[in-house]
């Protein structure tokens, strides 16, 4: 069985990587093809796997290119994982935002909108290959925004892309650890868009343990959505919110953060992974040694800026070990083995949200099997979910129909529109900001 990973020089790409030679129980991926445009991050990140396979019996053949016909061609999974603009492009996101006193996180308000419009069309060009080279294929979706460019994916491919995100996973499992409970074991009722979901209900052995844990303001103010939100906040909602609502709920003190903080999320990251793709070019260089060590280091890191805001402190070892790669080779291997699983993914609403049409990609428990991933019915959100998720889904239309048309009056349009982004002239400066940094934004006439 071919895969071929799209964004093949990416940074965690060995994550995917690894937990192949881990689960051997998956036992049917036999070539791995990378393709990427940057041919040296290929090269480093070949370095890396190879590495990983050292020693390992059965080990998936590697091998990459920059031609993406050629990758495509011929596979039955395509890992979609691209950054269009690359780390610098984030960090233009990010500046420009600030600058004008909004957020610019990758995946919401002002950033999330930038990186959407300049990689839609880029995805939307996949979707029409795989539909011509690999028409078999499934595509699992991680690039960000991942419901949104799931979406756009989907206009061409149908229900044979599947988005996928770890943060329900990684809550789910936090919630359960501290409920004494098996997270493998639980059901987690959640529902929402990708980044914007919450946690109603968890069922271990049939009994919705949720509630017992909001009594608890010790419990709830053990693990790191109670350090993040507050106990009083969650007691409140009556619900524990996925962490990227953080920027929501506090959204103030995280512009704040982020415009005190020396560096943003994106220079550092642009930073770090320069020094390890400069590293592991050198003459005998111990690539999976260097990697390892910057990964372990991006982890400890991630959403430092809020979690400061919040006096959460340091996160948990048990969260610094990843886990979207465990939900994409869960998800493969299901669709592959017709081994049937539940997993929250990005998929086609159906008549699952009755606020939203039937297209509309939302994040919610899907039941898998070889036909694919099948939303599974839930409970209508409370108003105040709802009128989040609608205003954000109206956004992803708004940045669809400019990524289609070109206009520079849509554009602004999704920018205004948004939650986070408080007056239409900001939503001008916005985009002129963006267009003028990002040559990917020059289709916007």
């Amino acid at each position: 069985m071919k895969l071929t990973i799209l964004g093949g020089g990416g940074f965690r790409v060995p994550l995917v990587y690894g937990a192949l030679l881990t689960d051997r129980a998956e036992g049917r991926v036999t070539e791995v093809v990378l393709h990427d445009l940057d041919a040296g991050r290929l090269s480093a990140v070949a370095r890396v796997l190879a590495e990983q396979a050292a020693g390992v019996p059965g080990a998936p053949a590697v091998t990459a290119t920059t031609d993406l016909d050629e990758a495509l061609t011929g596979a039955d999974f395509v890992f979609s994982a691209i950054r269009v603009g690359g780390l610098e492009g984030r960090a233009n996101d990010e500046r420009v935002a600030l600058a004008e006193g909004v957020l610019g996180q990758e995946t919401v308000g002002a950033g999330g909108i930038a990186y959407g419009l300049r990689t839609v069309p880029v995805a939307v060009d996949i979707a029409r290959r795989v539909a011509r080279l690999a028409p078999d294929a499934w595509v699992i979706n991680f690039t960000n925004p991942a419901g949104l460019v799931t979406e756009a994916m989907s206009r061409h491919l149908g229900d044979r892309v599947i988005g996928i995100c770890d943060s329900p996973v990684g809550l789910g499992r936090r919630i359960a650890r501290v409920l004494g409970g098996n997270p493998k074991e639980a059901w987690i009722d959640y529902v929402g868009l990708n980044h914007l979901g919450w946690v109603r209900g968890l069922h271990i052995a049939g009994r919705d343990e949720l509630p017992r844990l909001l009594a608890d303001p010790d419990l709830l103010g053990s693990f790191e959505e109670g350090k993040l939100f507050g106990v009083d906040w969650l007691q409140s909602l009556g619900a524990i919110p996925n962490e990227y609502l953080h920027y929501y709920y506090f959204n103030r003190e995280a512009v704040r953060a982020y415009q005190q903080a020396e560096r943003t999320r994106g220079a550092f990251l642009r930073d770090q992974q320069a020094h390890f793709y400069e590293a592991v070019a050198e003459p005998g260089a111990k690539a999976l040694e260097t990697w390892d060590r910057t990964r372990a280091e991006r982890e400890a890191t991630y959403m430092s800026e809020n979690r400061e805001t919040a006096g959460a402190g340091e996160r948990d070892a048990d969260d610094l070990s990843g886990g979207y790669e465990k939900v994409a080779l869960a998800l493969m291997r299901a669709i592959a083995r017709d081994e049937r699983t539940t997993l929250i993914l990005n998929v086609r609403n159906r008549s699952t949200l009755s606020v939203l049409d039937g297209e509309a990609v939302i994040e919610v428990p899907c039941l898998v099997d070889a036909n694919g991933a099948h939303p599974v019915t839930v409970a209508p959100l409370p108003d105040h979910a709802t009128g989040l998720v609608c205003a954000v889904k109206a956004v992803e239309r708004e940045v669809l129909a400019a990524a289609e048309s070109g206009s520079r009056t849509t554009a602004v349009k999704a920018f205004a529109l948004h939650p986070l982004v408080d007056s239409v002239n900001v939503a001008r400066r916005l985009l002129e900001g963006y267009t003028e940094v990002h040559p990917g934004l020059a289709y916007l006439k």
